[in-house]
């Protein structure tokens, strides 16, 4: 248990740390609160159920209408195939074990851990079996996922 707590602690850090580069260029105008209990989960068109997510700030699914932040879950075990994002994409890895495959090696994060993906960069990613996983994940636009062929 104080190990996992230490890791939520970590996990909180990161994402303050994360958004902090990006909060100068998209301030809210008044005070931004979503306790649990508030969240809005939706399905991710398409997926089956495998992705959902919750926006914090914005609309993930915007259609290149501005900044978005939003808690997004996998189902264990859901792979996304090998595909790009036009825009870098900052993740925090609140539960689970996400990985991305880039170039043929395998990384693998655990809740705690933060990546940043350039834009355009080819990968394969999802979540590891085990347990399902919570991300948390902010861009200047919306998010896409363009598939790439291997």
């Amino acid at each position: 248990m104080k190990h996992l707590k230490k890791m939520t602690s970590a996990s909180l850090a990161l994402l303050v740390i994360a958004t902090a580069a990006i909060a100068a260029n998209n301030a809210p105008d008044s005070v931004v609160s979503l306790p649990v209990a508030q969240l809005k989960w939706q399905e991710v068109p398409g997926t089956q159920g495998a992705v959902g997510y919750a926006n914090t700030e914005g609309d993930i699914l915007s259609k290149g209408k501005g900044f978005y932040s939003a808690f997004v879950t996998f189902k264990a075990g859901t792979d996304n195939g090998l595909h790009l994002h036009s825009q870098a994409l900052p993740t925090v890895v609140m539960a689970g074990t996400f990985y991305a495959v880039i170039d043929g090696k395998r990384t693998e994060y655990p809740a705690g851990s933060f990546y940043n993906l350039p834009a355009r960069q080819v990968h394969e990613s999802g979540c590891a079996a085990g347990e399902d996983c919570l991300l948390f994940q902010y861009q200047d636009n919306n998010f896409d996922l363009v598939p790439v062929k291997g």
